[in-house]
């Protein structure tokens, strides 16, 4: 059973045998990293695989983690502290979108990254909407460490610029090809979509602020929690 399930893992997430048949699978029989020892053994075989604190990484960048406060849609507070992690691919990424922004007097403010999968499943109690939510089924690419949810700012103000929507609005307004008569609002959405594009980022259908690398299936969902990371 042990060597099927290892096989299973390379064919669903592209993970070396070496140590991914010591990724045990959750309920759904999806294989979850949920130690800091396996985290960390998966690091050293692979250091793409190691969470970045972006707040550290990419300067002048801006936060504002809803979910470390009651101020987010499940009105709980899910994350100790507002913590900031992807993995170093993503964060590399997202660093090159925040020089080409800062070029403009622009920036990046950060909603949420990396995201324990229990945290995933708390979400999908309150809102069982794929389109809104990750299915635990399937887990979530900020569980992969390899999603953001952003916007961008004006650094001389340190604001963010009109957006279609605020953060987590489960419309259709929040979607990208939702028609905006505003100018403005619609080249904001343009800008950020674009140049997020332009670094392997891809867009999430609906949710603007929502963006991921395609390569998901290299990182293991992972259930670490911000505790264990600090």
């Amino acid at each position: 059973m042990q060597a099927i399930f290892s096989i299973y893992v390379m064919m669903t997430t592209n993970i070396p045998m070496g140590y991914a048949q010591d990724i045990p699978p959750n309920k759904y029989g999806l294989p979850v990293v949920n130690t800091m020892a396996l985290y960390k053994q998966l690091v050293s075989a692979d250091s793409n695989q190691a969470l970045i604190d972006i707040m550290t990484y990419i300067p002048n960048i801006r936060k504002d983690v809803r979910y470390a406060t009651s101020a987010n849609f499940t009105h709980q507070i899910l994350y100790p502290y507002a913590g900031v992690y992807l993995r170093l691919p993503a964060a590399k990424a997202l660093r090159a979108v925040q020089m080409e922004l800062n070029e403009q007097g622009l920036g990046l403010i950060i909603y949420d990254a990396y995201r324990p999968y229990g945290i995933t499943e708390k979400m999908w109690e309150i809102v069982p909407d794929d389109r809104y939510a990750a299915n635990p089924r399937n887990g979530s690419g900020h569980n992969r460490g390899i999603a953001v949810d952003l916007s961008i700012i004006e650094l001389h103000t340190g604001k963010p610029v009109a957006m279609p929507t605020g953060f987590d609005d489960f419309t259709e307004k929040a979607h990208h090809d939702y028609a905006i008569s505003d100018t403005i609002i619609a080249a904001n959405r343009r800008l950020l979509r674009s140049t997020m594009e332009k670094y392997g980022f891809t867009p999430l259908a609906t949710e603007w602020w929502h963006y991921y690398l395609k390569d998901n299936k290299q990182y293991p969902l992972m259930n670490i929690p911000f505790s264990s990371i600090k």
